[in-house]
């Protein structure tokens, strides 16, 4: 039974901290601020990229 109620606690703190992690993320919008900051180096890359506009 101590086992078994060691594991849950471990698993509650788990769970706590990814919920204060992706809250976090949520909060700040720290998601979109990433891909603000990545999108020129995308855009390059992509810019790049010959097509083939034929209709």
């Amino acid at each position: 039974m101590c086992k078994v109620k060691k594991l849950l606690v471990k698993l509650l703190l788990v769970l706590l901290a990814l919920f204060a992690v992706t809250f976090t993320v949520y909060f700040f919008n720290l998601d979109m601020k990433l891909t603000a900051a990545i999108e020129p180096l995308l855009q390059k890359h992509y810019d790049r990229i010959e097509r083939d506009t034929h209709i």
